[in-house]
Parts: structure tokens; C-alpha cells; sequence
């Protein structure tokens, strides 16, 4: 979820490509990624400054903000007049002389508190923290780890949300414009991002996504969430399990919560039209194959589905689906579907002369396909008609979300 993460499906819809999303703290890294091709859009709230000019281009404007300082009430906030707040407080650029204030390193936030210091004869002592977003220093000032950071007003504003005790009146800089950023010779990218961008901020799709972000405080809810993955690292109330029985079979947990989130978004009591139950919607006849006495029970669901894995994952190596990474996608999509269609698909694979022990653009052709009489009445087709969209889908929603997750958590 996120603002730029919003925004961007949108785009990529609008383009017809498809999102693929790789989070980077470290500013300088993330223009050198951009200029050497690594990636096509830095979507931040990027202040557009003629140092930065010199090294990307900028789209047009997403949004406009005032950079402000982040500090902290005083203790018994709760029982003072707002009078009595402000006297603890900065509320004059002068009174930062002699202050430690923390930014995200090479960011337009250190930089303005340079020139603010020059502006006021000196004295303001900045400490540019590298792989830190702004919300981790915002939450170490709430703490009382640090005293003081800056960062935009709109992002202020939300954080200050579900950190009462953090004031972010005071500001700093004159509004500014916030735009994504893209190679300096990618003319045609910007300027359909830039031509994109003036048409769908007018929409109520645009209003809709911003005050989701900037207005509702419904979000600071789940912000405050113990699985708002960002700030907790965590991924659901089972990951302790997950992990436990990924090391079984030498997943990757964050894999196995990516299938578990596909099949019961971590609800264990939730049933299928079909009969599938639990975590790992495992069916009657899997769960009495694998000893699973209650498909309710968090643990006992994991430890079945995981066996079932297991066992797929014998028996598409005795077929001779030799690389891992590809055998992968068809555990995934036999998991969906079952064995006997998958298959069925890789023998429509060969004889249509493509690669049966390849998933992307091979085999996923073949199950996307048993839909069609044509294909599914084939005499190599044992298991006839299959919906293969769904599993088509199943197998690049998870691997998708997996991406994510190893995005964001240590595999640990």
C-alpha cells in the first residue's frame, strides 16, 4: 500500500505493463540505478532542485508540501492549553541555532537545513542517517531517541496521526514541488508520465487515493498494526509456524506466506465452495492423506499443506523439472490446481513443440488453454477442461508478492 504505490498501479495500468516495485533507502543508490537502466521511475517525494537537475528528470508535479520540523511535546501535553504547548516548542527558525536535527542522508531535507543554517549564522548541527526513511526518524523522535528531524508536510501530517505526541507546526521551507523522478534521456517515458499525470489528478480516482493517504485516519489504524509490514517486519499472526515448517522443505518462508495470503488472506477458519479449509485451504481428501485431524488448527494446517508441497515437489522432479526456480512455479500451480493438469499441459507443451519444464510463456500457454475443447478433448489430455486463468494468475500473484515481501523482510 502507499501513496506512490497507488499512483503507480494506475500508471501501469494505463500503459499496459506490468509494476514491478524494488525499495531502496539510499538516495544516491537509487539515481545511480535509475541512470544505469536498473530501473525506469524513482517514485518519491522528490523536491525538485537544480542540483538534482543536473543528474535525472523530473516528471510534472504529483504534489506540493512545505518541509517541516518534526519535534516532540512536552511531557503532560494532554493537560496543557495549546498556549502552553507552544512555549515548549520551535516555533521560530531562529531558536533551531545550537539544535541536533537528523535527516534521511542526500536528502532536500538536509539540504535545506544547510542553507537554513548559513540563513541564520550558522550553528544548526544536521546528522544524515543513511537507510532511513523519513517515518523511522519521525517514529525515533516519538520515542524520544532524537529530538528533532524534518521532513514534508503531508507526510508530517499523517504520521502525526498515530504519533500524538509529535508536533509538525512548525515549518521550515517555502511550498515546494514533489515529483518522480526518471532517467535524463527518457523524454518519451516523461513525457507520457507528465501528460498521464495533469489528466488523472482532475479525476476523482486521484482525491479518492490522496485522501486515502493524507485525510483519512483510518490509516494511521493500520499503520499502527503489528503486520503494517514497513515498520514491523512481521507478515502475519503465523509467522512464527511458517517459518518453522519452510525450513522443512528448504522454502523460503516469505514464499510460503505469499501461497498462505493467496489462499485464506491468514483467515484459519475460513471454507471454499469446494470444501477447502483452513490457512493452506487444504481439501478433505489432502488433509486425511497427510494425518490433518482439525484443518481449522494453525499448525496442524501449515505442517499438511507443507507435506503436500513436499510431495508435489517429488514428483515433479521424478518428471524431470530439473532447475528449482522453475519447478517452483509448477509446485505453485499444481498446489492450485492439481497434478494431473498440470501435467496434462506440459504434454500439450511438447507436442506443440514448446518446453515442458518451462513455466513462463511454455507451460502457462497450455493450462490457460485447457479451457478450449480444442485443447482439452487433445488425446494427450488426461483430466480434460480446467479454468486456467485462475492458475495462471495463482502462480503470478504469489511470486509477485513474494517479490514484495522480499523487498521489505529479512529472510532471517
Amino acid at each position: 500500500m502507499g501513496y506512490q504505490y497507488d499512483l503507480l498501479n494506475k500508471l501501469a495500468d494505463e500503459m499496459g505493463v506490468e509494476l514491478k516495485i524494488k525499495v531502496n533507502k539510499d538516495l544516491d543508490e537509487s539515481f545511480k540505478l535509475l541512470n544505469e537502466g536498473e530501473c525506469d521511475v524513482l517514485a518519491f517525494n522528490l523536491t525538485i532542485t537544480e542540483e538534482r537537475k543536473k543528474k535525472i528528470g523530473f516528471t510534472v508535479p504529483h504534489t506540493q508540501a512545505r518541509q517541516v520540523l518534526v519535534q516532540r511535546k512536552p511531557e503532560g501535553w494532554r493537560t496543557m492549553t495549546q498556549r502552553q504547548i507552544n512555549r515548549n516548542l520551535i516555533r521560530n527558525q531562529l531558536q533551531l541555532k545550537g539544535k541536533v536535527i537528523w535527516v534521511r542522508s542526500n536528502s532536500s531535507h538536509a539540504q535545506r537545513l544547510k542553507n537554513l543554517s548559513q540563513e541564520i549564522g550558522g550553528g544548526i548541527k544536521i546528522v544524515e542517517k543513511d537507510n532511513y526513511i523519513e517515518e523511522q526518524l519521525i517514529s525515533l523522535v516519538s520515542k524520544g531517541e532524537i529530538d528533532y528531524t524534518v521532513c514534508d508536510e503531508n507526510l508530517a501530517k499523517v504520521n502525526s496521526t498515530y504519533h500524538p505526541n509529535i508536533d509538525v507546526k512548525t515549518a521550515i521551507s517555502f511550498p515546494q514541488n514533489l515529483a518522480w523522478g526518471v532517467k535524463e534521456s527518457a523524454d518519451s517515458l516523461r513525457l507520457f508520465i507528465d501528460g498521464w499525470m495533469e489528466d488523472f489528478k482532475k479525476t476523482l480516482d486521484y482525491a479518492l487515493i490522496y485522501n486515502k493517504y493524507y485525510k483519512n485516519r483510518r490509516s494511521a489504524t493500520i499503520r499502527k498494526s503489528d503486520y503494517y509490514t514497513v515498520s514491523s517486519g512481521k507478515i502475519s499472526p503465523y509467522d512464527p509456524i511458517i517459518k518453522k515448517y519452510s525450513k522443512e522443505i528448504d522454502w523460503d518462508w516469505r514464499l510460503l506466506a505469499s501461497l498462505i495470503y493467496q489462499e485464506s488472506r491468514f483467515k484459519p477458519t475460513v471454507q471454499s465452495w469446494a470444501g477447502a479449509k483452513g490457512l493452506m485451504q487444504l481439501m478433505p481428501s489432502v488433509a486425511e492423506r497427510f494425518n490433518v485431524q482439525n484443518r481449522t488448527n494453525p499448525e496442524e494446517n501449515i505442517r499438511g499443506g507443507v507435506e503436500f508441497l513436499e510431495w508435489l515437489e517429488q514428483q515433479l522432479k521424478k518428471r524431470g523439472i530439473k532447475d528449482s526456480e522453475e519447478r517452483m512455479k509448477f509446485i505453485l500451480a499444481s498446489y492450485n490446481v492439481g497434478l494431473g493438469h498440470i501435467l496434462d499441459a506440459r504434454r500439450l507443451a511438447e507436442k506443440y513443440d514448446k518446453n515442458p519444464d518451462i513455466w513462463d510463456n511454455n507451460v502457462e500457454e497450455f493450462i490457460l488453454k485447457k479451457s478450449n475443447p480444442k485443447y482439452y478433448k487433445d488425446e494427450v489430455v488426461y483430466y480434460g477442461y480446467c479454468r486456467g486463468t485462475e492458475t495462471y494468475n495463482y502462480v503470478k500473484q504469489i511470486l509477485d508478492r513474494y517479490e514484495h515481501y522480499k523487498n521489505l523482510i529479512e529472510r532471517s
